[in-house]
């Protein structure tokens, strides 16, 4: 048999795998050495292909489109450096558990470490920043080879999504000839017997042990001042069942804005969004600190948060983990529960009912009172006073949250815009899926991932500062070449605000040389080359307007909203101090 038809079967015989596996997508980036995986993919009938010029756009393109369906999404490139531009996204895909399928293309062994052109050492390159690497066999037309082909595939789709979930690296040396045969639709079947998939993975689950749950259900029950805090967590059903283990408990739920309980149809009672103004404050800190914690998800954003948790050792710290990892930077966990949290919630939750039947619930509601009546002050606060402030960036958010449609998506950048998310995107029956590049906390990459979540998350608006906007500029290519629907909206501060609260911003003389960086650049340009709307607001009623403008026409529309750094900085301190003043007031009475 030929080279190519060799080459043919099995690649064809992979990529069938992928599909039956469950991957429906493919980011493909022009390369020669990847160009049998690319045109056999175009090929597919049930594989739809996304064309990304840039390897590092089309990377972060796939974790947005991974991270909004749920689903892994496969990347492809060809060797040398396109490899390189992969990491940054492989990095964020690592540490926010999104399934990513890695395949690159690669100069065959007698062409490595020789001098050939585009050829670096690819074995093993992303190291421990994928779950799973394989050098791929040479290709061949044996069926042993095209069973191992598939065997291949089906793996690393269930490698990517068990428990924690993650990217994967497979690496394919390629001989020339390169390009496959296609004209022939028996490349998917030929060779190999009818099954498909060729292998099904039922992947393993975390349940944690009835005793342990029985045990911990009745110390629960002993304890008045307790709290659950849910950090970021993207799971469907699980805001309503940890608010009704909360509610069982008598205990506060303290919701992350990534932790999806800030908005939909479930009771919000109980849901504590507003801590990050109040617990900047020690005495308010020390008024409601409790006995236990029991936290779900990964860190909270909230940095005074975490200084509440890391500050007081004497708090018993529950982590409730489902991916078997060690998500506890505050060094104090008291126990690691190995379980999947919805599980986990549910279960506890009905031997909860069961004792509460026999035994009734022996506190008053005192605890759970002072802290919605604490949240209900903040929030009240933070709402009517920064929806007032001129040049504030909070109130950039409140507006967002007012006039977000059902439905919609609303993804983050980090520095600024996270932040003010957390302290201003309060409470609402509106489903708003909020989604953020938390992983690793960069700012490279937001637009590409953005607008990969577009594909599959409409309507969505993005929300980035200037410095994260321009690190990423190219990544608006991908709404003019698929045609996607998404708002941006870029606070523009002239550099890097989030500096400005550090005590960096104290030692004026190198600051804006080294951590404020404005830029002074005009975007309209280039939106306009991207074939965008560009539109500049100069009062805070226009916002709203254009937003449901932008949502309703469709296309790129970039909103932006110039502010200025140093005012936004006092008024925000200005803003959380009033709100503590009056928590504190009603503490002392």
């Amino acid at each position: 048999m030929s080279l190519n038809k060799a080459l043919t079967l099995y690649v064809a015989h992979f990529l069938d795998e992928l599909v039956q596996a469950g991957v429906k997508n493919i980011v493909i980036s022009p390369g020669s050495r990847s160009t049998p995986i690319a045109m056999l993919a175009a090929e597919h009938p049930d594989l739809k292909i996304w064309l990304q010029v840039d390897e590092r756009s089309a990377a972060f393109f796939a974790l947005g489109m991974a991270k909004a369906s749920r689903e892994p999404v496969a990347i492809v490139c060809t060797s040398g450096t396109a490899v390189a531009n992969y990491m940054p996204a492989v990095v964020e895909a690592k540490e926010s558990q999104v399934p990513l399928i890695v395949l690159t293309a690669d100069r065959p062994h007698e062409l490595r470490d020789i001098g050939a052109p585009q050829a670096i050492d690819q074995i093993n390159f992303f190291g421990k920043q994928v779950k799973w690497f394989v050098e791929m066999a040479i290709p061949e037309d044996r069926q042993e080879m095209l069973r191992y082909s598939r065997t291949v595939a089906a793996r690393a789709v269930a490698v990517c999504q068990m428990s924690p979930s993650g990217p994967v690296h497979l690496n394919f040396p390629f001989r020339e000839p390169l390009v496959p045969i296609i004209e022939d639709d028996s490349i998917w079947k030929e060779g190999l017997d009818e099954r498909r998939p060729f292998v099904n993975v039922t992947p393993p689950t975390w349940q944690a042990n009835d005793e342990l749950l029985e045990q911990l259900a009745s110390k629960l029950l002993s304890i008045e001042r307790g709290l659950i805090v849910c950090g970021p967590y993207d799971r469907p059903e699980f805001a309503e069942t940890a608010v009704s283990l909360g509610e069982k408990l008598g205990f506060p739920v303290l919701a992350d804005p990534l932790s999806q309980l800030r908005a939909g149809r479930h009771s919000k009672d109980i849901v504590i969004d507003s801590y990050d103004a109040f617990l900047r404050d020690e005495y308010i800190a020390e008024r409601l600190k409790p006995e236990v914690v029991i936290r779900f998800g990964a860190m909270p954003v909230s940095k005074f948060l975490f200084l509440y948790l890391k500050n007081n050792p004497s708090i018993e710290q529950i982590i409730i983990d489902g991916e078997g990892l060690w998500r506890d930077p505050t060094l104090l966990a008291a126990e690691v529960i190995y379980a999947d949290p919805l599980y986990f919630a549910k279960k506890l939750g009905s031997l909860l009912n069961k004792k509460i039947e026999r035994n009734g619930h022996q506190f008053t509601n005192s605890w759970l009172e002072s802290w919605i009546t604490a949240d209900r002050i903040a929030g009240e606060t933070l709402y009517s006073v920064g929806k007032e402030e001129p040049d504030f960036e909070g109130r950039v958010v409140i507006e967002l949250a007012d006039c977000l449609p059902e439905q919609a998506v609303l993804f983050v950048g980090n520095s600024m815009p996270i932040r003010d998310v957390d302290s201003f995107f309060l409470s609402t029956d509106r489903n708003i899926r909020i989604m953020c590049n938390r992983g690793a906390n960069g700012i490279d990459g937001t637009i590409s991932t953005a607008l990969g979540a577009s594909t599959t998350a409409w309507p969505l608006v993005l929300l980035v500062g200037d410095l994260t906007f321009f690190h990423d500029l190219n990544g608006l290519l991908a709404a003019k070449l698929h045609e996607l629907n998404a708002t941006i909206v870029v606070v523009n501060n002239e550099g890097g605000g989030i500096f400005s609260f550090l005590p960096q911003s104290a030692h004026p003389k190198n600051f804006e040389l080294l951590f404020g960086t404005p830029l002074g650049l005009d975007f309209s340009h280039a939106v306009k080359m991207y074939g965008g709307r560009f539109t500049r607001i100069n009062r805070w009623n226009d916002l709203r307007n254009e937003i449901t403008t932008s949502l309703a026409s469709g296309g790129l529309n970039v909103i932006e909203i110039r502010t200025d750094r140093y005012l936004n900085v006092e008024k925000h301190r200005r803003i959380w101090n009033l709100a503590n003043e009056k928590i504190k007031q009603y503490l002392q009475e």
